[in-house]
């Protein structure tokens, strides 16, 4: 084992690198120590004490803040601009932006001069209408410190934003919080590292500026006379003194730096460490197998103001609630009545014509819920997005209940989204995530958080209200999504996977939940999943896509007797081959006949179905009755609960899946690479016409 600390071979740096390295360090270096050695400490505070020097340490904090808060109200629009909106000639506006940082200080002075003097491009003007004059007062040093430390600002701020997914804010908005609320709410304390890293460089930047002051603004003691420039002033004529005034310089540029620590971009808030073993809350409850549902509950209009900050809450007896007995039974146990007071119970039908990419009409009655399945781009999520308003790869005319809102923004549609991984604030607790929607809506503090709670009792998380989601399990928090989506009162709900993330016991139990809950739903959901459980289990009906259209939608019985998708039917755990009718059966795509009863017409595109457990498996050739024999070979044997699945391929049949006990496995002698015959009766082939 090898000690810790000892270096091994291969970890030393090549001396060709290491010795230019330390060569730069010591050049960086020297002449900081310069300045320490070079200082005369005995006389340090004499020098700090001056008036001169006092009097310019002052207007230095008012130039510099003054510049600080200036940044900050021209440079986060910016940045957010130059992050999130793409328009033409971005390239050239990001270069004007770091222009300041490339440009020689006195050049900048000089372009502040033409464009603001008094005989500059805007300074005639600006004196005569307003009597401004920027050069030689101290708004011209606070408009020079701007011109050159807001880049700072913005390069960071811009990072921060560019590395902040998307799904925050556009959740965000689906639960009716407009544009400028979901800045102030979301995206800035979000991406508070790279704000507060951009602030202090740009704060430091500021107070240390030089050229572009003393080009622009002069130098007046009292009026533009910054620390710099008194540094200057005295190194002509005490340069013990201007080295002690240097010295301060330095020593709040280091503390500046190392209070940063290196996050000179800053990151997003939305890294998620592993909860802590005691917030998982007890998920036991009932079986899955026998329920059925088909809902959820939520209504009501949507708009507003505020921000909605949350701390931590102590569980008082309103938290105690359902977890003790599991979520599961708790949610069961209560009536349908036993709904959040502001429940309403209205409902909403759902009219929808999509184009673009995705290219369908849908219609659903009040409470039905959708399962939407299908091949990876088929244009599930698309379809997803076109609803809520958020994608241009496609359009939705979209009607709900009575009202066409095709033409709102995606925070005025009544549309809830929740994303496959829930996207929970992660600045905000589980009951300020749950009541952000209400709030943002115009409900009132008092009766948000009531009501939140309300629906993380129901969803068995009450006793979490107060944590924040990094403090959650997957289970936990996806049930905080899902009170999130309903305590907003949507009249459309569309679920993104909402399940796939979590491990097969909690699903189990989220799903449970989600079904009962989708029973009071006066709107529509929609599900987009890959779990065939999910989609037979949860939904009233099954819209198959690929390539952006509907190849099917019918109720879970039908899709899965007579699946028209190959993809939909392999995911139910067929075997699936297209091919075209013939008086006997199916000539196959992929080569072969398969001979069925009551074939369709002939030349009629089809689809032939085989349930695995319908395919016999033998090492000699099959005597008898079946119809469908084939040689094949061996490629894979894997565990499907008590049973195996093999896998057989052949030169004279598509691909083909059986299914067998281990029992028969072991008698057959079934290995990798073995040679056997399959066969299947022509009685136990669906044909489905396309």
């Amino acid at each position: 084992m090898k000690r810790a600390g000892v270096r091994t071979a291969g970890t030393r740096p090549p001396l060709t690198l290491a010795l230019p390295a330390l060569l730069a360090v010591a050049f960086l270096t020297l002449p900081l120590l310069g300045i320490l050695v070079r200082t005369e400490w005995g006389e340090l505070a004499g020098h700090l004490r001056s008036p001169g020097t006092v009097e310019a340490l002052k207007l230095s904090l008012v130039v510099s803040f003054w510049a600080l808060g200036l940044s900050l109200l021209l440079g986060v629009p910016l940045a957010w601009l130059l992050a999130r909106v793409p328009f033409p000639g971005k390239a050239l506006v990001r270069s004007l932006v770091l222009l300041p940082m490339v440009l020689p200080p006195t050049v900048g002075g000089v372009a502040l001069l033409l464009a603001f003097g008094r005989r500059g491009l805007l300074g005639p003007w600006l004196e005569s209408t307003f009597g401004v004059v920027f050069p030689f007062h101290t708004s011209g040093a606070v408009i020079a410190a701007t011109f050159v430390a807001m880049p700072f600002l913005v390069i960071s701020l811009e990072g921060a934003l560019g590395g902040l997914r998307p799904r925050y804010e556009e959740t965000a908005a689906s639960l009716g919080a407009s544009p400028v609320r979901v800045f102030f709410t979301v995206t800035l304390p979000m991406v508070a590292p790279g704000l507060i890293a951009g602030a202090a460089l740009t704060w430091a930047r500021a107070l240390g500026e030089f050229g572009a002051t003393i080009t622009f603004a002069g130098n007046l003691p009292g009026t533009t006379q910054t620390l710099p420039l008194q540094v200057y002033l005295l190194l002509q004529d005490e340069p013990e003194a201007a080295t002690s005034v240097s010295l301060l310089l330095l020593a709040i540029a280091m503390g500046v730096l190392i209070a940063l620590r290196g996050r000179w971009t800053g990151t997003p808030s939305d890294r998620r460490p592993r909860p802590a073993p005691e917030a998982e809350s007890p998920d036991s409850g009932p079986s899955d197998s026998g329920l059925s549902g088909s809902g959820l509950s939520g209504s009501g209009p949507v708009e507003s103001e505020g921000p909605e900050s949350e701390g931590p809450e102590s569980a008082g007896p309103e938290s105690a609630g359902p977890e003790s007995a599991g979520p599961e039974s708790a949610s069961a146990s209560r009536a349908p009545s036993a709904t959040p007071a502001a429940e309403h119970t209205e409902r909403w039908a759902l009219h929808a014509e999509v184009t673009g990419f995705t290219r369908l009409t849908l219609d659903a009655d009040p409470g039905t819920t959708i399962a939407v399945v299908g091949p990876n781009g088929a244009g599930k999520t698309t379809l997803l997005r076109a609803l809520l308003g958020l994608t241009p790869r496609a359009h939705a005319d979209l009607r709900l209940g009575g009202e066409d809102v095709t033409a709102l923004p995606p925070h005025r549609r009544h549309v809830a989204w929740v994303p496959q991984d829930g996207a929970l604030f992660p600045h905000m607790s589980a009951l300020a995530n749950t009541a952000y929607g209400l709030r943002a809506q115009g409900v009132a503090r008092a009766e948000a958080r009531r009501e939140a709670r309300t629906w993380l009792d129901r969803l068995g998380v009450g006793p979490l209200a107060h944590r924040r989601p990094t403090q959650l399990s997957g289970g936990q928090a996806q049930r905080v999504a899902l009170a999130r989506a309903l305590a907003a009162r949507p009249r459309l709900l569309v679920l993104d996977e909402p399940l796939a993330a979590l491990d097969q016991t909690t699903r189990a139990h989220v799903r449970h939940t989600l079904r009962t809950h989708l029973a009071g739903f006066g709107g529509v959901c929609l599900i987009v999943t890959h779990d065939p459980v999910e989609a037979v289990s949860l939904a009233d009906r099954v819209l198959v896509l690929d390539e952006g259209r509907a190849l099917q939608d019918a109720a879970p019985v039908e899709v899965t007797r007579h699946p028209r998708s190959p993809w939909v039917a392999r995911m139910l755990g067929r075997n699936a081959w297209p091919g075209t009718a013939t008086p006997e059966g199916l000539a196959l795509a992929g080569g072969g006949t398969l001979v069925a009863t009551d074939p369709p017409p002939t030349g009629t595109p089809a689809l032939a179905i085989v349930a695995p457990e319908a395919v016999s498996v033998h090492r000699e050739r099959p005597e008898g009755s079946p119809r469908n024999v084939w040689p094949g070979t061996v490629r894979e044997i894997t565990a499907s609960g008590s049973r195996l699945r093999v896998l057989i391929t052949s030169d004279r049949a598509p691909d083909l899946v059986a299914e067998i006990t281990p029992q028969s496995a072991a008698e057959l002698g079934l290995a990798d690479g073995v040679r056997v015959w399959t066969s299947v009766k022509a009685t136990e082939a669906t044909i489905v016409p396309l």
